[in-house]
């Protein structure tokens, strides 16, 4: 898509979601606003859309990023070691080039349950896009999460794998909320894990610059991963986790 100057961008941006969201609050359009300078994202072209009243960037809007910022590349590489492909549970490894000296990962997971009916069976491909879409975000500074990392847009709560573990808490600004902060310590105990890795791994992957940042659901799904991983291969998790220490992976 052509560039288009940033003040002309907003504009359309600001005209298009009063005429797909007309409940739009003052707030919404003004973080809108916000992304529409700092990261050139269009509304029109599909780079972002609204769920249950947070804007989320969509995969097509991450790799438009890229492109516009000279990506040097994206490299994918499949976790065999923890994937189970009798179970459909796949994860992925992204690295994204931005620059000849700086590279950013992000990971990926997809089973049966935390994906969307209609793309039951492309599990692998789910989980691979999911770790590109971190990635991307990591490498570009980009703080909203993407459309395809998200519970919600996978199936109701109440039916996943996640839920039945992490039932939805209301966002406290503490890591998600209580419970889910209580099942990440339960884990970092049960398993005996570095509680300084453990917070490492999760920023990669929920692609924030901190925790905090991250959302209910991005932690959760993080806990969820962790739990499983743990159960099934403790081994490869501590193998993963100790890539950590002296220093978060991520930037060369």
């Amino acid at each position: 898509m052509p560039s288009i100057p940033k003040t002309k961008l907003i504009r359309q941006n600001l005209r298009a979601v009063k005429n797909l969201y007309p409940q739009v609050t003052d707030m919404q359009l003004l973080f809108l606003r916000e992304v529409s300078r700092t990261q050139q994202l269009s509304v029109t072209a599909g780079d972002m859309i609204m769920l249950d009243g947070r804007w989320h960037v969509t995969h097509s809007g991450l790799l438009r990023v890229a492109q516009r910022k000279r990506c040097s590349g994206i490299k994918t590489e499949l976790q065999a070691g923890v994937s189970n492909p009798a179970e459909g549970y796949w994860v992925f490894k992204a690295t994204v080039l931005r620059s000849r000296s700086a590279s950013f990962v992000g990971y990926g997971d997809a089973n049966p349950s935390n994906v969307s009916p209609l793309v039951h069976g492309a599990e692998m491909r789910v989980a691979e896009t999911r770790a590109v879409n971190r990635a991307l975000r990591k490498a570009y500074g980009i703080g909203i999460c993407s459309v395809e990392e998200i519970g919600s847009f996978a199936e109701p709560a109440s039916s996943s794998r996640e839920a039945k573990k992490l039932p939805p808490q209301p966002v406290n600004g503490n890591y998600g909320g209580p419970k889910v902060r209580d099942r990440l310590c339960q884990l970092i105990r049960q398993h005996r894990l570095d509680a300084n890795l453990v917070k490492s791994y999760a920023v990669d992957f929920c692609g924030t610059k901190t925790l905090r940042e991250a959302s209910r659901e991005q932690v959760e799904n993080f806990v969820a991963h962790l739990a499983d991983w743990a159960d099934k291969d403790r081994n490869a998790l501590l193998c993963q986790l100790n890539r950590y220490l002296g220093g978060k992976e991520g930037a060369a």
